[in-house]
C-alpha cells in the first residue's frame, strides 16, 4: 500500500499561497458545475452528472495521494477540501431545485461504476500483457486501493445525502428561508460526519496520520463556508428554491422514506378527496392550490382561479332532499372535470362550491372555460329534476393578484357580483368589481 504524500512547506507564504489556490480551485469547480446544472433544461442533467462522475475519480485520487500544508500547520487535500465538499453542496442544490429521486441517481451510478472498476481490474490482471515499456507497468495494487476507496467514499456519500436532506428539512422550522444559514449548518454537520468516516477507510488503506483527520476537517469547514455563500448566491440570483414543503416526505426506501417529493405530494392528493364527488377537498386546496400559484408566479406563467357555485343549492336541498342534491353535485363535478386540461385541478370547497385552478391558462381562456361549464350545466335536462344553473367568479394571476389568498378573494368577490347580476353567469374582470360587469358571460 502506498502512503499519503504530504506537501510540507515551512514558508508562511507558501501556506497562504495554498489557501488562495484552493479558493481558486473551488471557484472554478463551482462555476463550471453550477453552469452545467443551470443549463440542464436545455442540454439535460446528464452533462452535469457526467462531469460530477469524472471529478469523483479525481477527488478520490487526490484524497489518497496529495496533501498540502495550510496556515497553522493544517494539512489538507484538494480532493477532499475542494472537490468532495463541492460535490456534496452541489447535490444539496440538486435536491433544493429538483428532488431526492434526482439526487440519488448519480450515487447509484457511482456505486455501480466503482464495483465495475474493481471487477474489471481483477480480470484485467489475468491478461497476458505485452511488454511495451520495461520501466512502466500496470500498478494493480494502486488500482485496488483506488477502487476500494471509491466504493467506501460512495457508500459514505449515500449516507451523507440522506443526512443532508433530513437535516436541511429539519432546519426549515428553525431557520425558515434563510438559505445561507441552512446551507452552511447542513454542510458543516454532514461533512463533520463524512470526514470521520472517510478517514477511517483512508487510514486503513494508506496509513494516514491523525493530522489528516483534524486538518482535513478544518479545511472542509472553510470550504463549506465558501460553497454555502456561492450556493446561496446561485439560488438568490439565478434560481429560486422550491417552496411549499413543510415537512420531510415519507416513502418506501431510505431516500424515499425521507424526501421523495413527487410521491409524497401524490399521496397527499389521493388521500385528500371529497368522499362524494372524488374532487380534491378544501384541505388540499390550501396546500396544492397555494403551491401551484407560487410556482406560476416564480415561473412567470399565467394561471386562473375560478369559483363555481351551484345557484340556490341550499334551497334545492330543502325542496328536493339531500339525495337529489348529491346527484346534482356529481353532475356538476363530472361536467367540470370533462372540461379540464391535464394540468388543471378541481376542489370541492363548501356545499355547492367548486374551485378550479387552471394552470397556464390566461384570463381569456379561463372565461371560455367558465362559460363552457355554465352553458353545459344549464343545457342538461332531466324529467325528474328541474334545470340547474351555476354562477362563477374568476381571477387571473398576476393581473388580479400574485398570491393565492389575493386570487381567491378576488374570485369570491366576483362570484358575489355574478349572483347580484341574476346568477347563471360568470364575472371575471376589474370592470365587474367596479359595478359595471363588462365581461359577464350570460345565457
Amino acid at each position: 500500500m502506498s502512503h499519503i504524500a504530504v506537501g510540507v512547506s515551512a514558508a508562511p507564504g507558501a501556506a497562504v499561497g495554498n489557501v488562495l489556490l484552493l479558493g481558486a480551485d473551488a471557484l472554478i469547480y463551482f462555476a463550471a458545475l453550477a453552469g452545467l446544472f443551470r443549463a440542464r433544461h436545455r442540454i439535460g442533467i446528464g452533462a452535469f452528472f457526467c462531469a460530477l462522475g469524472v471529478m469523483h475519480f479525481l477527488e478520490t485520487y487526490l484524497a489518497s495521494i496529495l496533501y498540502v500544508t495550510l496556515p497553522f500547520a493544517i494539512v489538507a487535500s484538494p480532493g477532499s477540501t475542494v472537490l468532495f465538499t463541492g460535490k456534496l453542496m452541489l447535490l444539496l442544490l440538486v435536491y433544493i431545485r429538483e428532488d431526492a429521486v434526482v439526487v440519488r441517481q448519480p450515487i447509484y451510478g457511482l456505486l455501480i461504476g466503482n464495483l465495475l472498476l474493481l471487477a474489471l481490474g481483477f480480470l484485467v490482471r489475468l491478461h497476458g500483457a505485452a511488454a511495451l515499456d520495461a520501466a512502466r507497468g500496470a500498478d494493480f495494487g494502486f488500482l485496488d486501493q483506488m477502487g476500494a476507496l471509491m466504493i467506501w467514499g460512495t457508500l459514505i456519500l449515500f449516507a451523507d445525502c440522506i443526512m443532508m436532506i433530513l437535516i436541511y428539512e429539519r432546519l426549515r422550522p428553525v431557520l425558515g428561508e434563510r438559505m445561507l444559514a441552512r446551507l452552511a449548518l447542513t454542510g458543516a454537520l454532514v461533512l463533520s460526519f463524512d470526514q470521520a468516516a472517510f478517514y477511517t477507510g483512508l487510514r486503513h488503506l494508506t496509513g494516514a496520520p491523525l493530522s489528516v483527520l483534524f486538518g482535513g476537517w478544518l479545511a472542509k469547514m472553510a470550504a463549506v463556508a465558501l460553497y454555502s455563500m456561492l450556493g446561496a448566491l446561485y439560488l438568490r440570483r439565478l434560481e429560486s428554491p422550491r417552496r411549499g414543503q413543510k415537512r420531510p416526505p415519507r416513502l418506501r426506501d431510505v431516500f424515499d422514506l425521507l424526501t421523495y417529493r413527487e410521491r409524497y405530494e401524490d399521496l397527499l392528493t389521493r388521500s385528500g378527496r371529497d368522499a362524494l364527488t372524488g374532487a380534491l377537498d378544501r384541505g388540499r386546496l390550501e396546500y396544492l392550490g397555494r403551491k401551484r400559484v407560487e410556482e406560476a408566479v416564480q415561473a412567470g406563467r399565467p394561471l386562473s382561479l375560478l369559483i363555481i357555485d351551484i345557484d340556490h343549492f341550499k334551497n334545492f336541498n330543502d325542496r328536493f332532499g339531500y339525495s337529489s342534491g348529491d346527484i346534482v353535485l356529481m353532475r356538476v363535478f363530472r361536467t367540470v372535470m370533462s372540461a379540464m386540461g391535464p394540468g388543471d385541478m378541481v376542489f370541492r370547497y363548501d356545499g355547492g362550491d367548486f374551485v378550479v385552478i387552471a394552470d397556464a391558462l390566461p384570463r381569456a381562456g379561463a372565461f371560455a372555460l367558465g362559460e363552457h361549464i355554465r352553458r353545459t350545466i344549464a343545457a342538461q335536462k332531466d324529467d325528474m329534476m328541474p334545470c340547474v344553473t351555476v354562477s362563477g367568479g374568476l381571477a387571473a394571476c398576476a393581473e388580479d393578484a400574485s398570491d393565492f389568498d389575493g386570487l381567491f378573494a378576488c374570485a369570491d368577490r366576483r362570484l358575489a357580483l355574478a349572483k347580484a347580476a341574476g346568477r347563471n353567469c360568470v364575472v371575471g374582470d376589474a370592470a365587474g368589481d367596479l359595478g359595471t360587469p363588462r365581461l359577464v358571460l350570460t345565457g
